[in-house]
């Protein structure tokens, strides 16, 4: 949500401003924290269980309800059930993500993966720059632009009817008999069996028609699939749950990841309350909509170029992470203590870039150190905890409840939270490093053992 202090009905002096901002920062924007964080976990099972779509759709109702409510809603209340309405429609972002991988062949998981990627980092561009133009050079109002953002989300509502309705899911709709088991678990007679013959892939449908007798004269009534105990799947999700986290290199990654976007969604969600106070909108022009738009393209770039980066992460990853992290606390720093916007602007920017950079490698990085398939669960309890984390350090830093802080020593402690996630991997890596090293000596002194 933008806040126009310019033509807000609130607004009755610098004063009165302020203290609409206050109220912005510390009542409404943390309404979205918190249900993002409560609905998250049970719209990931509703996914599963009603196959993407439905989910799809409510997210779209969801947008539409939101900026319909941007356009119209009065009063503190009023926006915040918006917030509450986008607190949804993130939270069910997670359909969108794995619809895909339901309706096409594994081997195809990397380039439709792109394609998402590509066409969200597209449509985010595009719309920071059109609104930019739109506002600066053909003078429109940011109630315009919301009229268009309501436009579209109501044609990819539309859109989203004519999909079609997957199949199968994870964990729900993928068992085909009593005794087919997910990822190398069987179910038999309620209980869960280890089976470790079953392939690591997601298991496919029985081929039917091959388990019918050629002595048969009719063909036999056609069962309905059963669906396996409610309790049960839970029992199979905490299983994988504690195979995928059972290596080291995965769980180090998703630490960095739950810390570091926890962090991120925090300085996202209120630079633009930052950049406020240093340039006022009604005292200048602003460029909000093209920063954004450039810290997009260049993240986009950097992206690109990791593919083209030769390390190795397993010895120098957490050193990497740690500079990295160091790099993003000096860039919130910079942004929250020199009062010029430009800085601010160009801080922001080199702000997302590594982080856009880092999160790829993470992902990669987990992706290759899953023992099984199970990247929509591990990516899931990743955002759970960040906006976990998130909503504590909203609750303590944001919240009128909690300090209340206002919008610079917020920043400050974001500063200072990414500099302890740099001295956190810092001492990590230090050791992994050692031990690295310690165990290429020991086969070496072993061998001379030997010899003599």
């Amino acid at each position: 949500m933008i806040l126009d202090t310019q033509h807000s009905p609130w607004v009755g002096g610098v004063g009165a401003e302020a203290e609409v901002i206050l109220l912005v920062y510390n009542e409404i924007y943390p309404v979205w924290t918190y249900s993002y964080l409560v609905l998250l976990f049970p719209v990931f099972l509703a996914t599963d269980y009603l196959r993407y779509k439905p989910v799809i759709l409510l997210q779209g109702l969801s947008l539409i309800v939101t900026w319909f409510m941007l356009l119209y809603a009065q009063g503190l209340l009023a926006i915040q059930f918006l917030e509450f309405f986008y607190g949804i429609a993130t939270a069910t972002e997670i359909a969108y993500y794995s619809y895909i991988y339901s309706v096409v062949d594994l081997s195809r998981y990397q380039k439709v993966t792109s394609y998402s990627r590509t066409a969200t980092l597209v449509g985010f561009t595009v719309g920071s720059v059109l609104g930019q133009i739109l506002v600066s050079v053909a003078g429109w109002s940011l109630f315009s632009l919301n009229v268009i953002s309501l436009t579209c989300v109501s044609v990819a509502f539309a859109v989203a009817w004519f999909l079609p309705m997957p199949q199968k899911s994870l964990f729900f709709h993928h068992v085909h008999s009593t005794c087919k088991g997910v990822n190398g678990i069987k179910i038999q007679n309620g209980g869960i069996v280890t089976d470790t013959s079953a392939s690591n892939h997601l298991p496919g449908w029985e081929d039917v028609e091959s388990k019918i007798p050629l002595n048969v004269e009719e063909p036999p009534m056609e069962e309905p699939e059963p669906q396996p105990d409610r309790l049960l799947v839970l029992k199979v999700l905490w299983n994988d749950f504690l195979m995928c986290y059972s290596s080291r290199p995965l769980l180090c990654w998703s630490v960095w990841w739950a810390l570091s976007t926890c962090g991120y969604f925090q300085v996202i969600n209120y630079t633009q309350g930052l950049w406020e106070q240093v340039m006022p909108s009604r005292n200048a022009a602003i460029y909000n909509g093209g920063v954004e738009a450039v810290s997009t393209l260049l993240g986009a770039v950097a992206v690109f170029a990791v593919g083209y980066i030769k390390i190795s992460w397993s010895t120098w990853g957490e050193m990497t992470l740690s500079l990295c992290s160091l790099l993003i606390a000096a860039a919130v720093y910079i942004m929250d203590t020199v009062g010029n916007i430009w800085v601010c602007y160009a801080s922001y920017v080199v702000f997302r870039i590594i982080y856009m950079l880092l999160i790829t490698i993470a992902t990669f990085q987990i992706a290759a150190n899953l023992s099984m398939e199970r990247y929509a669960l591990v990516f899931g309890v990743n955002t759970f905890i960040a906006l976990a984390l998130q909503t504590l350090l909203t609750l303590i830093v944001v919240d009128a409840s909690g300090l209340g802080l206002e919008i610079t020593t917020q920043f400050l402690i974001y500063a200072g939270y990414f500099a302890l996630i740099a001295v956190v991997f810092l001492a990590n890596g230090i050791v992994t490093i050692m031990k690295k090293y310690t165990k290429q000596e020991d086969p070496e002194s072993s061998s001379q053992v030997t010899t003599s």
